[in-house]
């Protein structure tokens, strides 16, 4: 593929665009997400064609989800001709997502979005920590905003799609729809359509055909105006999670947060802080919700929330716990969990010598994990598994050799009963190696004067 002068204006845009925003960084690889539609070629083109200004490599995925059929094939034929052509690395995967969205009770849309990103994260760590990026333009975002308005959306809903998500970018945010095709047609760039982009069937196409171009006639620029709001939402959204972040540290007492302190904050700091709380538990905000919870902090009451959790407010403390909890319905061979949720540590001369996947950790923050959250491979069997506590386990203290049962430890530690079953334990047979929040026992403690491979235990089993 060669760098065409048409659409340098757009090539300009985007580059600059990156720039500004600080998206990709010399030497960083990229991992566009292509669907095989104008957005996604024109994207993976233009970052194609900026790679040696930016000094990034680039890559492409792409995901069947089977819902199309032959159409669907269709597209993967064509994006694989494509990448072929311009000698762009591709990877493919394929998944029945009406089967997957009938098994768990979902929308055709949320299981193909949810199997879509868990494919591009996969390839993005198997590349060497790739950005993701996606061809969101401004005509999406101000479809978005306009469906989240339509929903009463709070101030994070009317900032719209962010510009990064932790390591997915937008380069094309500024973008038009028209721009892109315009850019298209000026470099004869071939793509596919898909028929369910053509029908009022779904929500986001009404908005597309309906509701845009009316407002189009009002405004001709309605996009990039909806943008400019947006970032300005967006500025204010981020303010008041950043003070809500100060209020909760304030508020945080062991295993939960006061509902005394959080109560006498503002009631806008109130609802974010609540809203800040529900994010880390990665559940879905909603103001009715929200509402919910800050009542039952006044009257120590309890609220469902989606996830299969409960918010409970009991004596006075705010937390977050499993709706059933259950010791025997979590037992997984802790080198099956490793794969999935948790990360392989070298140490070499008393050093960190390599971290699988790569993660970004102070050196303070690596040594405080070496010793309290890491396991030495030597001592893990086939037996180790990571589960929560059973009657009859034990902890040895690895400061003074002191070995008790973990119900002895959780009371003298003031661990609330409700919590204990849902703490997270490594355990050989009734030997536990590793609690939750506590760290590892006398028997797992990391030696960093010796060599040796690491488990790190990246969060618990409500994490899992």
């Amino acid at each position: 593929m060669k760098a065409d002068a048409r659409g340098a204006d757009m090539r300009a845009a985007v580059a600059d665009y990156v720039k500004k925003n600080d998206l990709l960084q010399p030497r960083d690889k990229v991992l566009v997400a292509l669907s095989g539609g104008a957005d996604s070629v024109a994207l993976l083109h233009v970052l194609h064609s900026l790679k040696e200004e930016l000094e990034i490599g680039v890559f492409a995925a792409h995901f069947n989800h089977a819902i199309r059929g032959e159409e669907a094939d269709r597209d993967e034929a064509f994006v694989k001709a494509l990448c072929t052509e311009w000698s762009i690395p591709l990877y493919t995967d394929e998944a029945d997502v009406p089967a997957f969205a009938k098994e768990r009770g979902e929308s055709l849309e949320l299981c193909a979005r949810n199997l879509r990103y868990r494919f591009l994260e996969k390839v993005a760590r198997d590349i060497g920590g790739a950005k993701i990026a996606t061809a969101h333009h401004s005509d999406d975002n101000a479809e978005t905003v306009l469906w989240n308005l339509t929903r009463g959306s709070g101030l994070s809903g009317l900032a719209g799609i962010p510009i990064r998500r932790d390591n997915i970018i937008r380069p094309l945010l500024a973008v038009s729809r028209a721009r892109i095709e315009a850019y298209c047609s000026e470099n004869e760039l071939s793509f596919v359509t898909d028929s369910t982009n053509l029908s009022d069937d779904y929500t986001r196409n009404k908005l597309r055909h309906q509701v845009m171009p009316v407002l189009r006639e009002l405004n001709p620029s309605v996009g990039e105006s909806v943008g400019r709001m947006s970032a300005i939402m967006r500025e204010a959204d981020e303010y008041l999670t950043q003070i809500a972040e100060k209020e909760l540290k304030a508020a945080k007492v062991p295993y939960g947060w006061s509902c005394k302190k959080l109560i006498q904050c503002d009631p806008i700091m109130l609802k974010y802080a609540v809203k800040n709380i529900l994010e880390k538990a990665d559940v879905t905000v909603d103001f009715q919700h929200t509402a919910l919870i800050i009542e039952a902090m006044h009257s120590n009451g309890a609220v469902d929330i989606s996830g299969g959790y409960t918010v409970s407010c009991a004596q006075g403390i705010l937390r977050i716990l499993p709706k059933e909890l259950s010791k025997d319905d979590y037992c997984v061979p802790i080198f099956d969990y490793i794969k999935e949720n948790g990360t392989r540590v070298t140490v070499r001369g008393g050093q960190l010598y390599k971290v699988v996947p790569p993660l970004a950790f102070s050196s303070e923050n690596i040594h405080n994990l070496l010793l309290y959250h890491c396991i030495p491979c030597a001592i893990i069997t086939r037996d180790t598994v990571i589960r929560r506590r059973r009657a009859g386990d034990t902890f040895t203290d690895p400061r003074r050799g002191v070995t008790k049962t973990l119900k002895k430890l959780f009371n003298e530690l003031k661990i609330p009963r409700e919590l204990r079953d849902t703490i997270a334990v490594v355990a050989n047979g009734s030997t536990v190696l590793w609690i939750e929040g506590i760290g590892t026992s006398a028997q797992a403690k990391a030696d960093l004067t010796r060599d040796g491979e690491y488990c790190l235990i990246n969060g618990g089993l409500n994490n899992a």
